[in-house]
């Protein structure tokens, strides 16, 4: 591989900070690699939770992008909306050798159209908006059609991640990384999937989900009539 690749990471604000910082960890220990964060608006980008990160990069200033890795989060609905930031994504992907994803991250590449006719992961709450971007949703953990490959929900970004490095680097190389992380999985309680979780924890959860449904439907709706739009204007 080449001794320089950039990742990029297409930030915005209320990001989960663990849909990028897991396969931001996995992705910088790869030979070759150069980790840049990025968002529309450089400078202090504040994640959900309050965790803030400092030194983000504008758009403008990313020239070059081997890998783009758009997370996931509760700032997504917004960035859904932000042209800026879906002309970025879209600019970014085409010069990618690889196009992924993490969690509601894949709704960003679906409203950038990028995913039409693509089989994707999203995380299992919103995993049945894909199809309004002309995407085919999957409930694999890490999917893969052609250079894209989307990870579903937030800590499925680090499986993604391993994925690509094994591919970039060979299995070793990814072997490596995930030992020297110690990511070797053995969660206290077997509740991590819709279909495994007790029914009083999925419909407790699936509660909290629910009340951010209306409102991500309706922008999720939006995105995609902005996105058929924008297609009939540029043919």
């Amino acid at each position: 591989m080449s001794s320089d690749f950039p990742v990029v990471f297409a930030l915005y604000p209320r990001i989960t900070q663990l849909d990028f910082t897991g396969p931001l960890e996995v992705m910088a220990r790869m030979p070759g690699a150069s980790v840049v964060l990025a968002a529309s608006q450089g400078g202090t980008l504040v994640a959900d939770g309050g965790v803030s990160f400092a030194g983000v990069r504008s758009f403008d200033e990313v020239k070059s992008c081997a890998l783009l890795c758009v997370p996931g989060g509760f700032g997504s609905s917004v960035a859904m909306e932000d042209p800026v930031y879906l002309a970025a994504l879209r600019r970014l992907a085409s010069q990618a050798r690889y196009v992924t994803s993490v969690c509601t991250g894949s709704l960003l590449l679906g409203a950038a159209g990028l995913l039409r006719g693509k089989r994707a992961a999203c995380h299992w709450a919103f995993r049945e908006l894909l199809p309004l971007f002309g995407a085919i949703p999957d409930a694999a953990r890490v999917v893969r059609d052609g250079n894209t490959i989307p990870g579903g929900g937030v800590t499925a970004g680090i499986d993604m991640a391993l994925t690509v490095v094994a591919e970039v680097a060979g299995q070793d190389v990814a072997e490596a990384v995930q030992l020297a992380i110690e990511y070797a999985p053995e969660p206290p309680f077997q509740a991590g999937r819709p279909e495994l979780a007790p029914a009083p924890v999925l419909a407790a959860v699936r509660g909290r989900f629910e009340r951010l449904w209306p409102e991500r439907v309706v922008i999720a709706r939006r995105a995609a009539a902005a996105l058929v739009d924008g297609a009939c204007k540029r043919t």
